[in-house]
């Protein structure tokens, strides 16, 4: 579901590139953005956006002008790609009237994009009809380091929102970044800083302007919060004199009144028929519980064919799901379809659900303090569950009573999980006035955990035999069943090998057997391997080898010496246990010691015995779904600094 921000047609893919000659003449705030001083950056830092400017103008009848002004400073030749200009517009409600792009070479020659260097594209190309369009001038190639990029672009569009959302940079460094509103006379705004102090407009009339200068790059780093909860953002509401609502705008005022108004586009279109309710009734015949009950028609709904279909999203109609009858019959739909055929299949059932509309992709990117449906870019599904249904996804909403939380778009995810980047956060339950902003739930470690048990045989040459049993369960099994449901046969195979072997060098992979229980939210996977001279044989009388034969498969390598943003930890658990048979005539001469650590975000230990010829490990790792500040850092460094230590450290046998 695609909930379209005002301006932020105005993704600004960090802009590209126009050409003619010397002699062309080019905008003067574009001359002056080629004066800017830069300051001194890493030597890897693609390029540098000099100007990011927005001017949208409101007229009281509900049309929007939108002019783009953008510059950026190719710094290295990986930054090619910034140079690309991107206008996002509506085809039903809006167009782009004018786009212009330049490039200016590092010699001063000037190259002019125009009308014959647009290219027109629909927004998402697997969507059966959209209306969500973009214009595009495509640089990259011509573009070198050193070389400026610059477009200037305007667009016009109506929409029933009196709101906005202006972000000021992108991971790029930005030197000058300004919004600037222009209401009908009398009309007022206000704003809501995210990711940043409180931004105060500069006012002159009835235009409003929000300026931020010299921010820094936002450098990638392991686990760190998405750049939308990093860079500086304000959201934005207009009113008319009296605070009145406008006729030709929708305002919000609080979140019940969003709920009230999604509910509005939601329910008529979830009523079902007959051929529906007998479907139903089919698939839920063998159903003893109400949890059996919701997965089979989860998984029937899961199963249908995600298809976009965007009309009419400027006047809402983009957030009004199609007929639960029409999706059934043509078994295709995107997300609110999907929810919506959902609700309608269970409502055969007498089960109750809600939409619930969500931010996929960044957890904390909704806001409270900013009531408006552009905050959402997904729906998924509230279910009214009674006391006998349990389940990792359930929340106690103080009015709709226990709602179990699903997503029927993910595929991968079952009934009773939820996807990661869902979770945790702040999403709306839509039920009318008694719909309201909530917090999704969090599974918890123990939920999503990986075991495996190795039985290995290790000869006196060093070469070992093993077999390989895991059992993941939650996270671990939606990441394995995605694996090996979307790869190829021989893709998935490479995979699995590039695993093993960057663990135990030279492996061979006998066998292979993957086997996925989905409704068990369970997926196993067998393997048998050979490697030749695994341990290292020294002098002839001592062998070296790490019982932690293969890696978990995920880690966090936290190698820097220092850190910007805070560390997020996802909640995972895994445990390994492994038996190593000891070669005739050898025994245990040096061991690890164990390893015991604990803290406020995770645990992690390993032990080691000699138990009849046998070397028995183990290790478990329990993490908490944690957001941990920057000034803790060193304390996350050493704890995952240890536990990579812990799983390097060998074990020495000596002949006897």
């Amino acid at each position: 579901m695609r909930l379209r921000l005002l301006g932020l047609g105005l993704l600004m893919l960090f802009g590209a590139a126009g050409v003619r000659a010397a002699g062309d003449d080019t905008p003067m705030w574009l001359q002056q953005a080629t004066k800017v001083s830069v300051p001194a950056y890493e030597k890897d830092l693609p390029a540098v956006v000099l100007q990011r400017e927005q001017h949208v103008t409101v007229s009281d009848d509900g049309r929007i002008t939108t002019v783009t002004l953008f510059a950026v400073r190719i710094l290295i030749r990986e930054g090619r790609g910034y140079a690309e200009a991107r206008e996002y517009y509506e085809s039903d409600a809006g167009k782009v009237r004018e786009m212009h792009a330049w490039l200016i070479r590092p010699s001063g020659q000037i190259k002019k994009y125009g009308k014959d260097d647009i290219i027109d594209e629909v927004e998402d190309p697997n969507d059966i009809y959209n209306e969500s369009r973009f214009k595009m001038i495509d640089a990259s190639n011509e573009a070198e380091a050193g070389a400026i990029f610059g477009y200037q672009a305007t667009t016009e569009e109506r929409s029933i929102f009196a709101q906005d959302v202006w972000s000021f940079q992108n991971r790029l460094p930005a030197i000058a970044s300004r919004y600037t509103l222009t209401l009908p006379s009398g009309w007022s705004a206000r704003s809501v800083t995210f990711n940043h102090a409180k931004i105060e407009p500069t006012i002159s009339g009835s235009t409003y302007t929000w300026e931020l200068q010299n921010l820094s790059p936002i450098v990638p780093e392991p686990s760190s919060p998405r750049v939308s909860s990093l860079a500086p953002r304000i959201a934005i509401s207009y009113f008319p004199p009296g605070d009145t609502q406008p006729a030709n705008f929708k305002i919000f005022s609080n979140w019940a009144e969003v709920s009230y108004w999604l509910t509005q586009l939601h329910d008529p279109q979830s009523t079902p028929n007959d051929a529906m309710s007998e479907k139903t009734r089919q698939l839920t015949a063998n159903a003893k519980t109400e949890l059996e009950k919701i997965r089979a028609i989860g998984s029937f709904v899961q199963a249908i064919r995600y298809i976009s279909i965007d009309i009419g999203v400027s006047r809402g109609g983009g957030m009004r799901p199609h007929l639960a009858t029409e999706v059934f019959a043509k078994s295709y739909g995107d997300c609110k379809d999907k929810a919506n055929l959902m609700r309608a299949m269970l409502k055969v059932l007498g089960i109750t659900a809600y939409p619930v509309a969500i931010y996929s992709g960044d957890a904390d990117y909704v806001r409270e303090e900013w009531a408006s449906p552009n905050q959402f870019n997904h729906c998924i599904i509230a279910i009214k569950i009674s006391d006998e249904t349990q389940a990792a996804t359930v929340l106690a909403h103080p009015k709709l009573g226990r709602l179990l939380i699903f997503d029927p778009t993910d595929d991968d995810t079952p009934v009773g999980d939820l996807p990661g980047q869902e979770q945790g956060s702040l999403a709306l339950i839509v039920a009318g006035e008694a719909g309201s902003l909530m917090r999704m739930p969090v599974t918890p470690a123990e939920t999503n955990l990986l075991d495996r048990r190795v039985e290995a045989k290790l000869d006196a040459d060093g070469s070992l035999t093993a077999t390989i049993r895991e059992t993941a369960t939650g996270r671990w099994a939606v990441g394995y069943r995605s694996e090996f449901r979307h790869l190829s046969r021989s893709d998935y195979q490479k995979v699995i090998e590039g695993w093993i072997t960057a663990g135990a060098t030279g492996a061979k992979l006998r066998k292979v057997e993957p086997r996925d229980d989905m409704a068990a939210s369970r997926f196993d996977l067998d393997i048998d391997l050979t490697a030749t001279g695994y341990a290292q044989l020294m002098q002839d009388r001592l062998l070296v080898f790490k019982p932690a034969i293969v890696s978990r498969r995920e880690s966090l390598s936290l190698t820097e010496a220092k850190r910007k943003h805070p560390i997020v930890l996802r909640a995972t658990a895994y445990s390994e246990t492994v038996q190593v048979q000891l070669p005739a005539g050898f025994v245990v001469d040096e061991m690890p010691d164990p390893v015991k650590l604990d803290t406020s975000f995770g645990s992690y230990a390993t032990t080691y015995e000699v138990k009849e010829g046998q070397l028995i490990f183990t290790r478990k790792l329990v993490q908490n779904a944690a957001t941990i500040p920057v000034e803790q850092y060193n304390t996350v460094r050493g704890f995952f600094e240890k536990i990579r230590a812990a799983e390097q450290a060998p074990v020495v046998l000596a002949r006897k």
